[in-house]
């Protein structure tokens, strides 16, 4: 779906990952980040969500939370994320961010409670229920520490993908807030869902859900409480383009995520601000039956849209005329991504240890795929930053040897 996206508005990535695997360089398998763009793109977010007040948390999965994709948000101006979970908020401290939100989509479990209060610090922790805002009250109670907490909260007609619901009953916030205030080690913060805004496929527009309705009757009922200066955490395909929406339905907090790197579902539409920065690297490995076979390990496309025809570029050279556009067929995500099938292999004369480049929005923090940063493709002398898998770890590629005792 980005294919066509990447090779209009940033074709050097493109040629730049083909050359460095052609080079022996880059592995296959492997999300290739386009470091330079990256801080282009964060440079302009951060500058629109000052612009409208709105604090902003980096999302990091996507990419699999790459230290040197950490390092050119610094370099932007934005020094805090969001982590999914305490996997990704331990890589992102790793790689030297702040932790801002924790605990919004997936909870902290009750033995790590210690470990984020401890070490993490997050700025805000999102709690579900009374037993979870519990458990990071005590964590900092122990330390000294006072946590502002979020309540997720939810109300009928809201939209929840299916195992991301839970949370407070909107309609009890007043009390809900009270009760978390009175815990010795947090305070009530403010409230926070998921998601706020999605992409609607039929208007090709994003568009606020009812839960973004939900938080700001909250607010309301909150202000008539006596509860001021309220966090309204607010996520779901941001970008850019829709900070004014968030800004004016009173939402203090944002977190871009795939805009950073140009591929919301929005990107694929329309030429935003952000340019694409991403792309998945393969390599042939065999011609079978007239079919190409390319590993994977990383094909996990984001089913933001409905089913479409996979596209590739494949080539042994990193000249844009020698790409071939070809079609590629997946493997379900029932089975296993040993390999993609590339069509018509023999009329395109595809050869094993071509490169392949797709073009997807993918989540490559629950792939098997390699992370790979790279720099200076713009100036024509691009380098490999680090190759890391997608817990923000060091892979030592090729492999070395390097046996456990």
């Amino acid at each position: 779906m980005f294919l066509d996206l990447i090779r209009r508005r940033n074709p050097q990535l493109i040629s730049a990952a083909m050359k460095l695997h052609q080079q022996g360089k880059i592995p296959a398998n492997s999300y290739v980040i386009d470091l330079d763009v990256v801080t282009e793109n964060s440079i302009l977010f951060k500058a629109e969500a000052d612009k409208w007040g709105l604090k902003t948390f980096a999302m990091t999965k996507q990419v699999g939370r790459h230290s040197g994709f950490c390092q050119a948000l610094k370099t932007a101006g934005i020094n805090k994320v969001v982590a999914v979970d305490m996997a990704g908020a331990g890589a992102c401290y790793r790689a030297g961010m702040e932790i801002g939100h924790l605990g919004h989509l997936v909870q902290v479990p009750q033995a790590e409670a210690d470990s984020a209060a401890t070490i993490l610090k997050p700025d805000y922790w999102t709690v579900f229920n009374p037993e979870k805002a519990q458990q990071a009250a005590q964590a900092n109670a122990k330390i000294g520490r006072v946590q502002a907490l979020l309540a997720r909260i939810y109300a009928r007609g809201d939209t929840f993908y299916r195992g991301h619901e839970g949370g407070f009953n909107a309609a009890e916030i007043v009390s809900v807030a009270r009760q978390l205030n009175d815990l010795e080690g947090a305070r009530f913060a403010g409230i926070t869902t998921f998601p706020a805004l999605l992409f609607d496929p039929k208007s090709a527009q994003v568009r606020p859900t009812h839960n973004l309705s939900t938080l700001g009757k909250a607010a309301d009922a909150l202000a008539k409480a006596g509860f001021n200066n309220i966090e309204i955490n607010a996520p779901g395909t941001t970008s850019l383009s829709v900070l004014e929406i968030l800004a004016k339905a009173g939402a203090t907090q944002c977190e871009p995520g795939n805009a950073l790197h140009g591929t919301t579902p929005l990107h694929a539409v329309q030429d935003l601000a952000e340019r694409p920065a991403v792309v998945y690297l393969s390599e042939v490995s065999h011609v079978h039956a007239d079919e190409a076979y390319c590993f994977g390990g990383g094909l996990y496309v984001d089913p933001v849209f409905a089913n479409y025809e996979v596209q590739a570029l494949v080539s042994n050279e990193s000249a844009h005329e020698g790409h071939q556009q070809v079609q590629v067929e997946i493997p379900a995500p029932t089975a296993i991504d040993y390999y993609a099938m590339i069509k018509e292999a023999k009329s395109n004369n595809l050869q094993t240890g071509d490169s392949v480049v797709f073009g997807f929005r993918g989540q490559a923090f629950i792939t098997r795929a390699n992370i790979v940063g790279i720099s200076g493709i713009s100036s024509g002398d691009c380098q490999v930053q680090q190759i890391e898998n997608g817990f923000g770890d060091k892979v030592t590629w090729p492999l070395k040897e390097n046996r456990y005792a």
